[in-house]
């Protein structure tokens, strides 16, 4: 270390002097002069002739064996020959270290000894053994622990050794100086605050040693102070809370979020595993897996919105230090809802059977609807498949009323099945459908019917009593005791008759059954109602008109009337033997009192003696002559007439008439016609007939008007035909007897006319009991000519009932 020119001036100045005690000479230097600086004039000092020395031998010994100084042999000055550092040259802490010398001058030899005093200058800093101290501190230590530093070194010595250390700026240490018992200064790094390696895990300071010299100087060292980690902080999430968003059936495996926890610790103290908490449910853990190690949850089962639309995870990272902690934080997935759920109907309360009568507007059901989706995919719209008469009511969102929007015939839809069809709004829609039965209960609605309104039923007559008519089955289309039916007769009467009496009816079948056996001749027909009522409540009917026709059995024998004989006799007839051809003879007249079919008579000989002399007209029963009798001809003829029905089998009567010729001019038959009879007689049975047709027309008109009359005042009946028609029929049958007897007048009028054209008289008269017609003859007298009398006949018809 050079030192200016006035340090040098100033320590020469002040230590050189002139010392001779002991012998000893001695100066006193400051320590790195520069080479060539002068120490002291030696000659001077010693009396030493500066000219002699060049020629004498002169030399410096110094002690330590190395040149540090010369003298100059002209002007016998000491000077520097090199540096001098009181540091390597004495090992003395003393501020001024003495270097021995010698100068040897031969000739003669002399020996001064000379003592250089090397005062200490301040030209070493201090210094530290170590450039980098380095310190692990826990951050746990306490404030006010202290941790030793090594000390700094200055070889200077005095004030210009080591006087103090300073630290670096630094919240967390400071330095303690403390001072040894040979003054050296040593120097403690001490924790003044707390430390926190997350906060700060390395500090570094600079340590500097300052000296005491002036200028003072220093040296520095580096400390570096590692705070050891110690398991005091827990792990920390980035967030608090995370929300997250999944589509719900997202597959297995789908990553929902990598969690990030940071512990500030290092070391196993920031090893970190990830769990779920106790406050996680099961149910959760069963849908996310998670990562111990990385921190990923993933899906692990499906997820389902309509099942859970919010999961919540609480999950903790834990270190591994020597005391574990642990951070928290919350996981909230939300559900993000898909079309996948098929719209629901559910039933909340149905009537599945009902009246058909049922009011329209009536509730039958309430449908509730619904869907698990949200949003559009969750609202539903309900309808039916088909055309129904059946309403449905949107009463709230999810809740249907299902009305009767037309009225309902069980007989025509007994049961309905309607098919309810729920659609949702998603993209694309999704439907779903439930069918409900509604079973129509019967009400007794409808009244019995029969498939005619009037039925023509034939009977033929000589029926068995009992025998079956007819079935006469209604059809009622309701159900159970509304369906079941009861058959009976409306009671009236015929002739003093009851319909009860003539007829009966079974009345759980409407079998229709005779009472008795009908003769056509007497009762040709009957008409009457028939009502069908059912069990129902009320009880509901309908009625037929039955027209019962009595059919004509061919059950009577022709009658011949005439020629009229008695039973089993013949009849004789004389005729002119000059009759001419064509001359009628004789007729038979029978009658049938069956049915015109029946009773359509023909007439044909069974035995005539001659064929060729008589024939005889099938339909009218004339006899006539074919031709003039002849001489040949018998005088006696015989003739068997049959007189035979149209029926089947057929029945037939005969008569024999035996005729006998004679010579005397008698009047024909024909002429005997031609005469008309008495006035007297013929006119008042004239009088007799018009009488009697027109008492019996009288009575008749009568008894018609009455029965109107008495009709039409009575209380109508609740289900009998109208009366004003029941009246006409009631009357018409009641007339069937007076009608017959009026057509039996107007037969017997025809009789009378044909008979007495033939000269006999026909007149009325009683007739033996049990005689259905008989016939009385009376044939003519013998004593009577061709304008009397010829013969008197009595017929008397009688009907038995």
């Amino acid at each position: 270390m050079k030192l200016s020119g006035r340090w040098v001036s100033f320590f020469f100045v002040l230590w050189a002097t002139w010392e001779t005690a002991l012998s000893v000479t001695r100066y006193s230097i400051p320590e790195e002069m520069e080479r060539g600086s002068v120490v002291a004039n030696l000659a001077a000092d010693l009396g030493l002739d500066v000219s002699g020395l060049a020629q004498r031998e002169v030399k410096l010994d110094i002690f330590h064996n190395k040149k540090y100084l010369d003298i100059n042999k002209r002007t016998g000055e000491l000077f520097i020959v090199e540096k001098m550092d009181r540091e390597s040259l004495c090992n003395t802490k003393t501020m001024t270290c003495f270097l021995k010398l010698d100068l040897i001058i031969e000739s003669p030899l002399r020996i001064f000894n000379i003592e250089l005093g090397i005062t200490d200058i301040n030209d070493n800093a201090p210094h530290f053994r170590r450039d980098k101290i380095e310190l692990d501190v826990s951050e746990s230590a306490t404030p006010g622990e202290r941790f030793s530093l090594p000390n700094a070194f200055d070889p200077d010595v005095g004030a210009n050794t080591v006087k103090t250390y300073k630290l670096s700026e630094s919240e967390h240490f400071a330095v303690d100086i403390h001072s040894g018992s040979d003054g050296t200064k040593y120097v403690d790094l001490v924790l003044t605050k707390a430390l926190d390696r997350e906060e700060k895990a390395v500090h570094n300071l600079i340590l500097t040693a300052v000296d005491g010299g002036v200028p003072a100087r220093s040296g520095t060292a580096s400390i570096i102070v590692r705070v050891q980690d110690t398991n005091d902080n827990a792990p920390q999430f980035d967030q608090a809370v995370y929300s997250l968003n999944i589509s719900e059936n997202s597959p297995a495996g789908t990553v929902l979020v990598k969690l990030n926890a940071t512990d500030a610790d290092e070391g196993p103290n920031a090893d970190l595993t990830y769990s779920f908490t106790l406050y996680t449910s099961e149910k959760t853990q069963e849908m996310f897996s998670l990562n111990s190690q990385s921190g990923e949850i993933a899906v692990k089962g499906t997820v389902d919105y309509e099942d859970m639309k919010i999961f919540e995870m609480f999950l903790e990272a834990k270190d591994s230090g020597p005391v574990p902690l642990s951070g928290q934080c919350r996981v909230t997935v939300y559900v993000k809802d898909m079309n996948d759920n098929y719209p629901e109907i559910t039933i909340k309360s149905l009537k599945n059977t009902v009246d058909e009568n049922i009011p329209v507007g009536s509730v039958i059901a309430l449908v509730g609807v619904g869907d698990r989706d949200t949003g559009d995919n969750g609202k539903v719209n309900l309808t039916m498949n088909k055309s129904l008469p059946f309403l449905l009511n949107q009463t709230s969102d999810y809740l249907y009323e299902l009305l009767v929007s037309e009225p309902l015939d069980r007989e025509i839809v007994p049961e309905y099945e309607i098919m309810l069809v729920v659609t949702d709004k998603g993209n694309p829609p999704l439907s779903d459908n439930e069918t409900i039965t509604v079973h129509l209960l019967d009400v007794n609605d409808n009244a019995p019917q029969f498939p005619l309104t009037f039925y023509t039923i034939p009977v033929m007559e000589n029926n068995a009593p009992g025998a079956l008519l007819s079935s006469l089955t209604a059809l009622d289309p309701d159900l159970h005791e509304n369906q079941y039916l009861v058959y009976f007769i409306i009671e009236k009467e015929i002739a003093n008759t009851s319909m009860s009496m003539l007829f009966s009816i079974n009345p759980e079948n409407g079998n229709l059954y005779a009472l008795k056996t009908f003769d056509y001749e007497i009762e040709k027909e009957f008409l009457f109602h028939i009502e069908a009522r059912d069990s129902g409540v009320p009880p509901l009917s309908s009625n037929v008109t039955v027209h019962i026709i009595i059919m004509d059995q061919n059950d009577n024998t022709p009658l011949i009337v005439s020629p009229w004989r008695a039973h089993g006799s013949v009849v004789e007839e004389k005729i002119p033997r000059s009759t001419d051809k064509g001359t009628l003879i004789a007729k038979v007249i029978a009658i049938d009192s069956d049915s015109v079919h029946n009773s359509r008579i023909s007439y044909q000989f069974l035995h005539n003696t001659d064929a060729t002399l008589f024939s005889l007209d099938q339909y009218n029963g004339e006899i006539r002559t074919m031709r003039m009798f002849s001489y040949r001809d018998s005088r006696h003829q015989q003739l068997v007439v049959i007189a035979k029905d149209n029926g089947e089998p057929a029945l037939s009567a005969t008569v024999t008439i035996k005729l006998s010729t004679v010579e005397t001019a008698l009047k024909t038959y024909a002429d005997l016609t031609e005469v008309p009879l008495g006035y007297d007689i013929f006119s008042d049975l004239n009088l007799y007939l018009v009488i009697g047709l027109g008492s019996v027309s009288f009575l008749l008109l009568i008894t018609i008007l009455v029965t109107i009359v008495l009709k039409c005042q009575k209380t109508k009946p609740s289900k009998a035909a109208p009366p004003c028609r029941n009246s006409v029929i009631s009357e018409r049958n009641s007339t069937i007897a007076d009608s017959t007897l009026v057509s039996n007048d107007a037969y017997w009028y025809s009789l009378f006319l044909a008979e007495t054209r033939k000269g006999k008289l026909v007149v009325r008269q009683p007739v033996p009991k049990g005689s259905r017609y008989i016939v009385s003859s009376i044939p003519r007298s013998t004593g009577l000519t061709e304008t009397s009398d010829s013969a008197a006949s009595t017929l008397q018809v009688r009907k038995n009932y």
